[in-house]
């Protein structure tokens, strides 16, 4: 996933007022910036694979352990890389933090003032 260097595009949870406070910093870093929720995320595991590539991290990385999917459906079993990348796909409310991609750079905000990091591209 590749977007212009004037724009940032995070995946968020909207719900999350440390998802909202990450937003917030990307609009004072850029003057564009889209966003969309985890629930309109991309769809395509082409997507996906591209956007963790960015990362440079494992699928597993993302995911927010605690989250009752996790919990019930996915703790203790272990995945090939195409698996991992499917269970984000059809779940993606289970990441841990947004995701914010400038050019690219794609970054996992675990704090709201991570984003800063995609201002260095």
């Amino acid at each position: 996933m590749k977007t212009h260097q004037r724009e940032i595009l995070i995946y968020y949870n909207p719900e999350s007022s440390n998802d909202k406070k990450t937003v917030a910093h990307a609009q004072g870093l850029v003057p564009h910036v889209r966003t969309f929720s985890f629930a309109k995320a991309p769809s395509t595991g082409t997507s996906w694979r591209q956007i963790v590539r960015s990362l440079d991290m494992h699928p597993k990385e993302l995911m927010n352990k605690a989250h009752p999917y996790y919990q019930e459906k996915i703790r203790g079993k272990e995945f090939n890389d195409e698996d991992w990348l499917n269970v984000i796909k059809y779940n993606p409310a289970i990441l841990k933090a947004p995701i914010a991609i400038r050019g690219q750079k794609a970054i996992l905000c675990t704090s709201a003032t991570d984003v800063y990091k995609l201002s260095r591209t």
